[in-house]
């Protein structure tokens, strides 16, 4: 009785511990089955329609599986990104440079996805957005640490027509060296990017068929990142 006794108590303890160290091997499954998707706004104007813009496509990207994606809005109205760096010009006494940090949060393997929008100045890309994309070869001399993430684009231009489009093919254009995945927008409109016209002075909720290829995107981004973590 005693030797049955003994063996059920050390069947039950080891059934308890066994429980025991399957509620952390399951949180670090769960954990690991996340991915974010950051957001990164170049315009000049902090907390404008670039960046509104930005943060309803991360909106609509977290929608896709929401016990799944995190997303994070970063505003390089907020940065100091020097061009010198790239090719090798030392920086200037005070001068900051915010892109290792930047570059460190975007090579998390964590992040899956990354989306950049860029205001329309003059037909083409912000300097922000010209210069974050020039920094970008840094992942290229180091492993190609954005290999495999997904990337879309967005274009807010000051005409429903303002070059919008072509925005959205020079980012595509200065990331795809990356072996990043380009992906435009989901169905139904399913065009190269988000495109939002800034008629109604900074307020881009008016623009409904714009918004619609931003939520788009942000749904094609998710769905494709979350196919490339599951590989």
């Amino acid at each position: 009785m005693e030797e049955c006794l003994s063996r059920r108590n050390f069947l039950g303890a080891a059934g308890a511990a066994a429980a025991a160290g399957a509620v952390p091997a399951a949180a670090a499954a769960q954990d690991a089955a996340k991915i974010k998707i950051l957001g990164i706004a170049s315009s000049l104007r902090k907390g404008k329609t670039t960046a509104a813009g930005v943060q309803a496509c991360l909106d609509a990207a977290k929608a896709v599986a929401p016990d799944r994606i995190e997303t994070e809005l970063v505003e390089l109205a907020d940065l100091s990104i020097p061009a010198g760096p790239l090719v090798g010009i030392p920086l200037a006494a005070g001068q900051v440079d915010d892109f290792p940090k930047l570059a460190e949060k975007m090579a998390d393997p964590k992040v899956a996805g990354i989306v950049v929008g860029s205001p329309v100045y003059m037909g083409t890309l912000s300097s922000l957005c010209k210069v974050f994309i020039e920094r970008c070869l840094f992942f290229k001399k180091n492993n190609y640490g954005l290999s495999g993430k997904v990337v879309g684009a967005i274009a807010v231009g000051g005409a429903r027509n303002g070059g919008q489009e072509r925005v959205l093919q020079e980012i595509h254009a200065g990331l795809v060296t990356h072996e990043m995945v380009i992906v435009g927008e989901a169905r139904p409109t399913s065009h190269f990017g988000g495109t939002l016209w800034n008629h109604w002075k900074d307020d881009i909720s008016k623009d409904e068929d714009g918004l619609a290829t931003v939520k788009n995107l942000g749904k094609q981004v998710a769905e494709v990142a979350l196919r490339m973590a599951a590989k």
